[in-house]
């Protein structure tokens, strides 16, 4: 190695090592302004996440082995026996069950009229001119987002007295125009009626808010695209499903997941709508189930374990959805768009 190699050049700096070998950092000493920047910026955010978050995940699933009572100090371990209940339970299976439907039918429906509404009243107005939405969009924006303003178990309970089958709002509409079969039709109290009276609450009380999220990321969608689509005489279907869904694509994996946790919950809304899970339990969920172990039969052993089960399958669930939008064709291998 020449002498000139390790010189200093003119500006001060070594220059860069012949062998193309990175140069060596060097270590800044910790001061008591960068340990306390650490210990509140890092240390803090993580005490809290481990305080708050793993050591609660940790204490359920010690909870799910026991055959704790919850109201006494006494717990014995008796391993996966829980487990074992649960996957024998006629009547958690079928919760389970009722999950899954939930998050099958409500998800899509809600997204999809959502999808269809923004697209509405944020492209779909006159053929000339500038790309906008129907004339008074801003009020259907704001009528579809109230029902999201009102408490979900406030929603439970007014639609609770609409399908009140006496003195109901829907029966007395419905016989009024001549059904009379629906004179005291109980849709709560019918295991074929039940769960859609129960999921058209849910996507009732959620569509709103999903349109007015939808409509948020069409906006940021660069008016020149669908100006150059209009001009090569993309129509207004075309045009929705080739580029609006694939630019607002990150928005409704997003939306699918928030909202498939919500039925994997569906607590307040069923809870409200049907306090002992319907007939036959054909509205029960896993949460009404464990709250009903836990608080009703004193059994909070076997409700932790119901509880890390929901939990796993709610991962499940979320896993899923980004595997099917990963392999769907949403990108390219560079990471752009497709058409």
């Amino acid at each position: 190695m020449s002498a000139s190699a390790t010189d200093a050049t003119a500006g001060g700096l070594p220059e860069a090592n012949p062998w193309g070998a990175p140069p060596r950092r060097r270590r800044r000493k910790l001061t008591f302004d960068r340990a306390l920047f650490m210990a509140v910026f890092l240390g803090l955010p993580v005490a809290v996440f481990v305080i708050f978050v793993v050591i609660p995940i940790g204490q359920a699933l010690f909870y799910s082995l026991t055959d704790w009572s919850g109201f006494s100090p006494v717990m014995n371990v008796v391993g996966l026996d829980n487990y074992v209940k649960l996957f024998n339970d006629d009547t958690f299976l079928k919760a389970l069950r009722n999950n899954v439907l939930l998050t099958l039918v409500v998800p899509l429906v809600t997204l999809v009229a959502a999808l269809a509404i923004a697209v509405v009243v944020t492209t779909a107005g006159p053929s000339t001119g500038q790309v906008r939405g129907l004339n008074g969009s801003g009020f259907y924006r704001v009528v579809s987002f109230f029902p999201y303003a009102v408490p979900a178990v406030v929603i439970g309970l007014l639609w609770a007295q609409v399908y009140d089958p006496a003195a109901g709002l829907l029966n007395g509409m419905l016989t009024g125009i001549g059904f009379e079969g629906f004179t005291n039709y109980a849709w709560l109290g019918e295991v074929r009626a039940a769960m859609p009276a129960s999921m058209f609450v849910m996507i009732w009380a959620n569509i709103g808010f999903y349109t007015v999220l939808f409509v948020a990321a069409i906006k940021g969608v660069p008016a020149e695209i669908y100006e150059a689509a209009r001009i090569d005489g993309a129509g207004r279907f075309r045009t929705a499903v080739s580029i609006t869904l694939p630019s607002i694509r990150d928005n409704v994996q997003t939306a699918y997941i928030y909202l498939g946790i919500l039925t994997l919950d569906a607590y307040v809304f069923m809870a409200a709508l049907a306090p002992g899970g319907g007939p036959a339990n054909s509205t029960l969920t896993m949460s009404q189930y464990l709250m009903n172990t836990a608080f009703k039969k004193g059994q909070f052993g076997y409700a932790t374990s119901m509880g890390v089960v929901l939990a796993l399958v709610t991962l499940l669930f979320a896993a899923l959805i980004f595997v099917i939008f990963h392999f769907s064709g949403g990108r390219d291998k560079k990471g752009g768009v497709r058409a």
